[in-house]
């Protein structure tokens, strides 16, 4: 008898831990479906992450000065290309050309002429009053022999070198040759300037006041620019229009110009690599942080 109360106290008590062990299962199971499956969000952050890292968009910056504005993307690509191959050069001109450049807009304002003219002097004379060229225009603007002459400035015209050795009569003093008595005005930069000013401000009535065609007409000359305009069969072209039709120098030339005005309007940025020309689509290493792309993304 005593035998079996022993065996049933085991069996209860067995009975009374089996119980609370199926509970506390049943509430664990309970727990489980109610908690959310963090096992995914790894997985989902990987996949945003590699998202949102794969690219970034870089816009273009460039501006354009307004007087040029119209038909940027017939310039674009030969300005990035200008910026590329000749950035000493460029570089070169900004400096030499910042002590000259406010005093020529100033000039050029006087006589209603756009101030991104004062870029002919970077292509003319690379700022050297001294400069001679081949066909023998002198100075700052290179004012040739026949324009100095019609707007009535002191030069010393192109001469043969019998011509120049020649001695002048000074009426019982040291006779000197032409060229060391003569002075010429195209060397002095205020006067070069008014007379390039002048030129430029009476020929821009004859080319409608276009800025390209003023240009390309400071380069060849009036008469070349005309002959284009006719062949061109318009009656009111623009450079656009006429371009084929004008030799190669004055094409370059003209493109010249609008690479130099539109990289000055711009420097700082050409200066520290960027300036943009065109959106570009830059592929991103597939581990990149969000936090790090996403301020990147426009």
């Amino acid at each position: 008898m005593a035998l079996k109360r022993a065996l049933k106290k085991v069996y209860v008590k067995a009975l009374f831990f089996c119980t609370i062990s199926c509970s506390i299962c049943a509430v664990q199971r309970a727990s489980a479906q109610i908690r959310p499956d963090t096992s995914q969000k790894p997985l989902l952050a990987f996949l945003e992450k590699k998202t949102l890292s794969a690219y970034i968009i870089r816009k273009p910056n460039v501006i354009f000065p307004e007087t040029l504005k119209g038909n940027e993307e017939k310039m674009k690509s030969y300005i990035e290309d200008f910026s590329n191959k000749k950035r000493d050069y460029v570089m070169s001109m900004y400096a030499k050309g910042k002590y000259l450049s406010d005093k020529t807009e100033k000039i050029l304002t006087k006589y209603k002429l756009p101030a991104e003219l004062k870029v002919l002097l970077a292509l003319e004379s690379a700022y050297d009053g001294n400069a001679v060229s081949p066909a023998g225009a002198v100075g700052y603007w290179q004012i040739s022999d026949g324009v100095a002459g019609e707007y009535g400035i002191r030069h010393v015209s192109r001469l043969n070198r019998a011509e120049k050795a020649k001695p002048i009569d000074l009426k019982g003093r040291k006779a000197q040759t032409r060229t060391t008595r003569l002075k010429d005005d195209r060397k002095n930069f205020v006067i070069a300037t008014h007379t390039a000013a002048r030129y430029l401000r009476d020929k821009s009535g004859t080319l409608d006041a276009n800025l390209l065609l003023m240009v390309a007409s400071y380069n060849c000359g009036l008469g070349r620019v005309l002959r284009a305009i006719k062949k061109s069969g318009k009656s009111n072209p623009d450079f656009w229009d006429i371009k084929k039709y004008l030799p190669a120098e004055t094409r370059n030339y003209v493109m010249n110009f609008i690479a130099l005005n539109v990289i000055f309007n711009n420097y700082d940025l050409f200066k520290e690599n960027k300036l943009n020309f065109a959106s570009e689509k830059i592929m991103l290493p597939p581990d990149v942080d969000k936090s790090v792309t996403e301020p990147l993304i426009q």
